[in-house]
């Protein structure tokens, strides 16, 4: 197929299109959606430095982020809830659960999880209506925010939301706000602050370490309970929050051929879960229907979490 990829500057400016082709058939990122020039506070999205009744709440998450994500605590979190042994539940009853949550690190939007899911999937069907496996990675790849919930062990903020990164090596530059991590413990470790660190060139991202959240979560989830959805869509659960990578181009010097693949999705992906976010409600009940089959096609009825 042909991708075409849209490579906007930080500002949303300037536009370089890109082709890349594999097989026959043709996806084009520009369909019919069309990005939102501001979010729902009237600021460029993504912007960390807007005046908004969100700022500080977010350099303050943040802040505790980068102190605390180090890579013993990573790998503490990734064995704890690698268990999965805290409940059983479909996929829809985990997206009805997001009711409750709203993340502190988003600048861009201030309402419950469940709109953000369906606003992102409802945006990609429109426009890929035959990538169904699309449709769903919209719908679930927030799911692990389920992990601020008392029953997940109600972990902080800063330890389930907010960007990703690799733990283990040098701590990029243009990762948001990263003057914070000069008090993380790995800062100063000669182990963990060069390029590669503990990691090897092309050594693929599947053997990295990320900082934990709710992207790896959901990714442990879906890997255990053996979903049939494509790599691509693994990899757009996993890394859907590297705004390191799939924005700013960093950490590329770790990435394996499949990785290269992969990251063109997510490429297409990111549009929808970042520009969908809005004040527009989705029906919940009409769409219920088609994603349950989905649900079906892709998972098991119920799953460990």
């Amino acid at each position: 197929m042909t991708i075409l990829i849209d490579q906007h500057d930080c500002f949303g400016s300037g536009v370089e299109a890109k082709t890349v082709t594999e097989n026959e058939t043709e996806l084009v990122l520009d369909g019919g959606f069309v990005m939102p020039q501001a979010n729902s506070f009237g600021h460029t999205f993504r912007n960390y430095a807007a005046e908004s009744q969100r700022q500080g709440g977010v350099e303050n998450f943040y802040r505790k982020n980068h102190i605390y994500q180090s890579f013993d605590f990573v790998k503490k979190m990734r064995e704890e809830y690698g268990k999965l042994n805290r409940v059983e539940m479909s996929i829809w009853e985990c997206c009805e659960l997001l009711n409750e949550v709203v993340d502190e690190s988003d600048p861009d939007l201030d309402e419950p999880q469940i709109e953000h899911l369906l606003q992102t999937a409802e945006a990609i069907r429109k426009d890929y209506p035959n990538e169904d496996w699309l449709h769903l990675t919209g719908l679930i790849h927030d799911l692990g925010k389920v992990l601020l919930l008392p029953s997940f062990g109600g972990l902080p903020q800063w330890a389930v939301v907010g960007d990703t990164y690799p733990v283990g090596c040098r701590f990029d530059e243009s990762i948001v706000h990263h003057k914070y991590f000069k008090e993380n413990a790995d800062y100063n470790n000669s182990a963990y602050n060069t390029k590669y660190g503990i990691y090897s060139e092309k050594c693929g991202l599947n053997n990295v370490m990320m900082s934990w959240g709710h992207d790896d979560y959901m990714y442990l989830v879906a890997k255990e309970n053996k979903t049939t959805l494509p790599s691509a869509a693994m990899f757009i659960i996993r890394y859907h929050s590297f705004y390191a990578l799939h924005r700013e181009g960093a950490y590329k010097h770790l990435m394996n051929d499949e990785d290269v693949e992969n990251l063109k999705w997510l490429q297409i992906f990111n549009k929808y879960d970042l520009y969908s976010k809005s004040k527009v409600r989705i029906d919940v009940e009409k769409v219920k229907p088609y994603y349950l089959s989905l649900v079906e096609k892709y998972f098991p009825a119920k799953l460990n979490w």
